[in-house]
């Protein structure tokens, strides 16, 4: 029996940044050796190893798509082939894969059959934006996305505000761009006047937008944040 091959986690750019602005050449190597990706949207796939120069014709490698979509019960064929000894990347549509991302799945698998695990260095728009607000970078919890729904969205916001102050524990969260503005506003009805929110849109491009202030002094402000991928950060004045 072959020893099994080993899972690369390849990092993708946020926004329009090149591949290599915002990841290191060495992962080139990397991506020029493999043939087998696992992947969230295979067309998004393609433009980026085009974009990173894998050096081989793209209609040469294989793909497996790995999204939302997915049977659960076909990741074990989608992983069959790194068991029998071939090397795969993961690719996420931007970011890095894993961290809020299907191949997450993929990575609990390979860990559960001795397959290695090899993380490349990549921007991480969650870690970025956690960097940049200026709130607590030692203890902080991605929440991903809050209910949809009142009255349960609103609940949701104070049960998590009420860690941020109480705990001096950062709350992210994530939000469809086209529903930014409506997490804002509801960031402004629900929370304490004094609790800190902070925004980052658009994180590494030109038109980056990263500010952080008391829901007060944000009620000052409407930040043109809609249709923007962006971070909300929920986080206490005095940490």
């Amino acid at each position: 029996m072959s020893n099994p091959g080993k899972i690369y986690l390849i990092p993708t750019p946020i926004g329009d940044t090149a591949v290599y602005d915002c990841t290191p050449e060495y992962n080139k190597n990397i991506i020029s050796s493999l043939d087998y990706f696992i992947v969230e949207n295979i067309r998004s796939a393609r433009r980026f190893l085009s974009k990173a120069g894998v050096g081989k014709p793209i209609d040469s490698l294989e793909f497996a798509e790995l999204n939302e979509h997915t049977d659960k019960a076909t990741i074990g064929n989608i992983i069959a082939p790194v068991i029998a000894g071939r090397d795969a990347g993961i690719i996420s549509e931007a970011g890095v894969p894993a961290v809020a991302d299907p191949g997450a799945d993929i990575v609990a698998i390979a860990h559960r059959n001795g397959i290695e695990v090899i993380p490349l260095v990549g921007p991480s728009s969650i870690i970025l934006a956690v960097m940049a607000s200026g709130m607590n970078g030692q203890s902080f919890a991605f929440n991903g996305y809050l209910p949809v729904k009142q009255p349960e969205r609103g609940r949701r916001i104070q049960f998590y505000e009420q860690r941020a102050v109480k705990e001096r524990q950062s709350q992210v969260f994530i939000e469809a761009p086209y529903r930014n503005a409506k997490l804002f506003d509801d960031f402004l009805t629900f929370c304490n006047k004094n609790t800190l929110l902070s925004i980052s849109a658009d994180i590494l491009q030109p038109d980056q937008y990263i500010k952080t202030k008391k829901i007060s002094e944000w009620k000052n402000e409407k930040p043109a944040i809609n249709k923007r991928p962006a971070i909300f950060i929920l986080g206490s004045a005095e940490n």
